[in-house]
């Protein structure tokens, strides 16, 4: 029996309606002139030619609870992975109406888990989705650096596949199901350096300890390489650039890398890093401690996305410099928005996060209209792009998110019948 036949056996008659209603749905969306519009526009954003407007995408992140509360998945667990995900896009596309680039696909990842670093580091969470601590397991970087073990990656080929098939029997025939693994966030490595050390002590060693954290940041470049090679090895990579996210918030469609369902390398798909605990740091101490050990990992990449919470304006110029296929910089809500779009000087994209706390605590339409007049006055002549994200809470009122794409619509036409484009 082929695995589709043997997959389809194994969906009840209310489940597969369940799902062929949702795909059917999800497919009348994607086929409608606005899904259509919004993939033609960051296609063209992305490969750096103008657009209509610039583009607004909402991605919920911690909010998404509350975005889906009264839309619970009814579904066989084993199915939940494919209800899930359509349900949350139908909700979104829907609901939300902003300019995210859907595609009437089904994204199918592998099973994938890893060795971690030879220990444990045991989280403390607060309650309700609140922050973690830690303790740090390396104290004395000239004796503890020989305590950590090169992570080794392995991948259950066999429940990924499964996956694959229960999902194109459900639906195959509504929408594409394909692979697309999302296989690593980011390259910039501080984030599982402060896991090792702590904050702080990131921070102190390098004045305390400069020699041991340069050997820390190298050791982590190379056990990041070490994943990547993997990854090629394996054959596992496949393309990242339609309405797949990207970076730390954006979409990537673009005419300059192939469309690849699997055997890729990572010269052919997106890249991402950034270092925001760092942000206090000099851009000196910056270029030693910091950028050299990500470059080379940022470089194996086709495109590269730069920069997430941190203002990057003091250190854009120097990633500029070395990372040639650099295409897009995050501009936080704190960044220097000014210093970003002159710098930039329209070789890049400006995926702007604006301030998430004025959707998340008190919300006011002045407040928020005038957040986002400011960056179209300093950056809306830039290739530039809206991500509202960073979410935590809508205080359970989903629709604050639907509310700011609609202020964040009216500013944009303000600021283009204007002629300020």
């Amino acid at each position: 029996m082929e695995p589709e036949d043997d997959a389809m056996h194994r969906i009840s008659p209310a489940d597969r309606d369940t799902l062929r209603q949702l795909a059917a749905r999800w497919r009348a969306i994607c086929d409608g002139e606005h899904a259509a519009w919004s993939r033609r526009q960051w296609q063209r954003l992305v490969d750096l030619e103008p657009t209509d407007r610039p583009l607004v995408a909402v991605q919920p992140e911690g909010a998404t609870a509350e975005l889906m509360a009264g839309h619970p998945c009814t579904c066989d667990p084993r199915l939940r992975f494919i209800e899930a995900s359509l349900r949350e896009r139908i909700r979104r596309a829907e609901f939300l109406r902003d300019d995210t680039p859907w595609t009437p696909t089904v994204d199918i990842g592998w099973r994938i888990s890893d060795s971690g670093f030879g220990f444990e580091i045991p989280r403390h969470h607060g309650a309700d989705r609140g922050s973690f601590v830690w303790e740090p397991p390396l104290k004395d970087l000239s004796k503890d650096l020989a305590r950590l073990s090169h992570r080794r990656w392995s991948v259950d080929r066999a429940a990924s596949d499964e996956d694959l098939a229960l999902a194109e029997a459900a639906v195959g025939d509504l929408l594409t199901v394909q692979r697309r693994h999302f296989a690593m966030w980011t390259v910039g490595l501080t984030t599982d350096a402060i896991m090792l050390v702590g904050l702080e002590q990131l921070m102190t060693l390098m004045y305390d300890d400069p020699d041991g954290l340069l050997a820390l940041m190298a050791w982590l470049r190379d056990d990041t390489a070490q994943l990547m090679d993997w990854y090629e090895a394996e054959g596992l990579l496949t393309s990242n650039h339609d309405s797949f996210g990207i970076g730390s918030g954006g979409y990537g469609p673009t005419t300059t890398l192939p469309a690849l369902s699997g055997g890729a390398g990572w010269g052919q798909r997106w890249g991402f890093a950034e270092s925001q605990e760092t942000v206090g740091v000099s851009p000196r101490l910056f270029q030693k401690f910091i950028l050299p050990y990500q470059v080379p990992l940022m470089n194996r990449f086709a495109l590269v996305y730069y920069g997430c919470c941190e203002g990057v304006e003091r250190r854009l110029q120097m990633v500029m410099d070395a990372v040639p296929r650099l295409r897009v910089a995050s501009m936080a809500p704190w960044a220097d928005q000014e210093a970003m779009a002159r710098i930039s000087a329209g070789r890049l994209v400006l995926a702007r996060k604006p301030n998430p706390t004025l959707v998340c605590g008190e919300f006011r339409d002045d407040a928020i209209r005038s957040d986002l007049a400011e960056t179209l006055r300093l950056a809306g002549h830039r290739p530039l792009c809206f991500v509202l994200k960073d979410t935590h809470t809508v205080q359970n009122e989903p629709q604050r998110l639907a509310r700011w794409v609609e202020l964040a619509r009216e500013e944009v036409d303000r600021f283009c019948c204007a002629g300020a484009r």
